[in-house]
C-alpha cells in the first residue's frame, strides 16, 4: 500500500510585470482558455487533496487580482509582493508562521506564469521528497548543446550537459530551513533566482526530481500561443 502524500502548502510570488511579453498588463493576468494564466496556476494546486492552503504575493494596488474568481477563496492568503522574488517568497513565509504553519511543514513555492504543472508531476515531487533532509525541486536534465558566451557574443566554451538540468517548479522546502536561507541571503545581498539557490547557499544540496519537459513558464508571446494550441477545447 502507497504511503499518503504529505500535506502542504503553496506559495505563488505574482508581483512580477512579465515585460518580455510586452502586452497590457502582467503576463500572470493573461487570458487562455477562458481564464487567465495565474487563475490556471493555482488550479493545479487547489484541487489537490493534501493542500493546506496558498499563499499568493501580490504587487501594491493590483487591479486585477481582485476581479477573479478564486480571490474570494477561503484557502487562498495575499502577501505583499516584494522588489525581488526572494522578498515576495519571503513575505508569504511570514504569512504562513502568523497562521500558525510550523517550521517542519513542506512549501511548495511555484511560478505564476508555470500553469500546465502536471497533477503526475506534483505527486511525485511531493512522494520522492516526503522524507527527504533538504528537499527538492522539479527539473529537467538538457537536451540540447549548452554554449557559454563571452562578452563578445562569442562562444567561449561548450559545457557537458550530461551534469546540466534546467530547473522548473514547484520547489519543495521546509517552511523554517526556507525562510532562515532566503532571509540570510537578504542580509548578505546574496542574489538568488530561485528557492534552491538561496538553499544551496546555505550549505545544502537540493534533490533534483525529473519531471516533464511541458511545465513551461509563459515568458514571451509564443508560450501563450503553444499553451493555447495544445488546450484547444479546455476551458
Amino acid at each position: 500500500m502507497s504511503q499518503p502524500l504529505p500535506r502542504f502548502w503553496a506559495v505563488v510570488p505574482a508581483a512580477g510585470v512579465g515585460a518580455r511579453m510586452a502586452a497590457d498588463r502582467p503576463k500572470q493576468y493573461l487570458t487562455v482558455a477562458g481564464r487567465t494564466v495565474l487563475e490556471h496556476t493555482l488550479a493545479c494546486f487547489l484541487d489537490h487533496p493534501a493542500l493546506l492552503g496558498v499563499v499568493v504575493s501580490l504587487a501594491d494596488h493590483d487591479p486585477y487580482w481582485p476581479h477573479l474568481a478564486c480571490a474570494t477563496d477561503g484557502r487562498i492568503r495575499r502577501a505583499a509582493g516584494g522588489r525581488e522574488r526572494a522578498d515576495s517568497v519571503l513575505n508569504a513565509l511570514q504569512v504562513l508562521q502568523e497562521q500558525g504553519a510550523a517550521d517542519e511543514d513542506w512549501v511548495l513555492v511555484h511560478d505564476a506564469a508555470r500553469p500546465n504543472l502536471a497533477r503526475s508531476d506534483l505527486d511525485r515531487l511531493l512522494s520522492m521528497l516526503a522524507d527527504d533532509p533538504v528537499g527538492g525541486l522539479l527539473a529537467v536534465p538538457a537536451r540540447d548543446t549548452l554554449k557559454r558566451a563571452g562578452a563578445d557574443g562569442r562562444v567561449s566554451a561548450t559545457l557537458d550537459r550530461s551534469t546540466v538540468w534546467q530547473a522548473f517548479t514547484p520547489q519543495m522546502f521546509r517552511l523554517g530551513m526556507l525562510h532562515r536561507a532566503l532571509a540570510d541571503c537578504l542580509v548578505a545581498q546574496v542574489t538568488v533566482t530561485d528557492e534552491a539557490s538561496a538553499i544551496e547557499w546555505a550549505g545544502q544540496a537540493p534533490r533534483l526530481i525529473e519531471g516533464r519537459g511541458d511545465n513551461l513558464k509563459v515568458t514571451r508571446p509564443e508560450d501563450l500561443d503553444w499553451l493555447r494550441q495544445h488546450w484547444s477545447g479546455r476551458g
